[in-house]
């Protein structure tokens, strides 16, 4: 059954309103009319069953039939603090690990950044594209909340903000003795954990001391050297194997 994501405001009552791509979506794309069923979800983790009543070029009045919470949402919050990389990668990066279940993407901008956002207006239409990215993948995976993408940070932010998770983990190729399950295992019951990927060039000497310095889990995922576009989504999955919902 297909499934669209509504603002709260759009909820009155019995009634869902549904305005936007998704009125051409619903009614070109999969020729949906009167009286067909679909589900509607308000974002923050709740589902409706809905009916549609009216249709115009504007919207779509549905009637709730019934609701509940989603089941398709982690118990724990991962935030992926991602190295801005090259072209699309960017976005196979926030699908998948919208898939996988993240809460949030922040991008990171990193000393080997190559990707340089010129000014303003061009970050606000980056970071448009990137959400809109994550609300297709929510949509196909049946999440309950579409992950929020964040504006651009600086490494020096970041590190502040992973220093205030319960978890915080900093995948580096070269570690060697320090695993991703030993940190896990010295925390079982994590509510937010922090995952910090660098982009296509790594991580910088001075980077990695600063991290070391905030006392960030510096952690080893095995001999072989993975992808950032794999990184994150790798780390994620432990995750939520682990101390989630997979």
């Amino acid at each position: 059954m297909s499934k669209f994501f509504v603002e709260p405001e759009n909820i009155q009552g019995d009634n869902i309103f549904i305005y936007g791509e998704d009125v051409n979506h619903i009614t070109k794309v999969l020729r949906l009319g009167p009286n067909n069923i679909i589900i509607v979800c308000d974002g923050n983790g709740k589902d409706y069953k809905v009916s549609i009543q009216e249709i115009n070029k504007k919207e779509i009045k549905t009637k709730v039939l019934e609701s509940s919470y989603s089941l398709s949402e982690s118990p724990i919050r991962v935030a992926l603090y991602q190295g801005i990389p090259k072209a699309g990668k960017m976005e196979y990066i926030i699908q998948k690990t919208t898939e996988l279940g993240i809460d949030r993407i922040v991008p990171v901008t990193t000393r080997r950044t190559v990707v340089k956002i010129e000014d303003k207006k061009s970050e606000q239409k980056k970071v448009q594209r990137w959400q809109k990215v994550a609300y297709e993948a929510a949509k196909q995976s049946n999440r309950g909340r579409v992950p929020h993408v964040a504006y651009p940070i600086s490494y020096e932010e970041a590190l502040k903000q992973l220093s205030l998770m319960d978890i915080n983990l900093m995948p580096y190729e070269k570690e060697k003795t320090n695993h991703l399950k030993n940190v896990l295992k010295a925390d079982m019951k994590a509510q937010s954990i922090g995952i910090l990927i660098g982009p296509e060039g790594g991580f910088s000497d001075e980077e990695v001391q600063m991290s070391k310095d905030a006392n960030l889990n510096i952690v080893t995922l095995g001999p072989r050297i993975l992808r950032t576009e794999t990184a994150g989504a790798a780390v994620l999955a432990i995750l939520m194997y682990e101390l989630g919902d997979m």
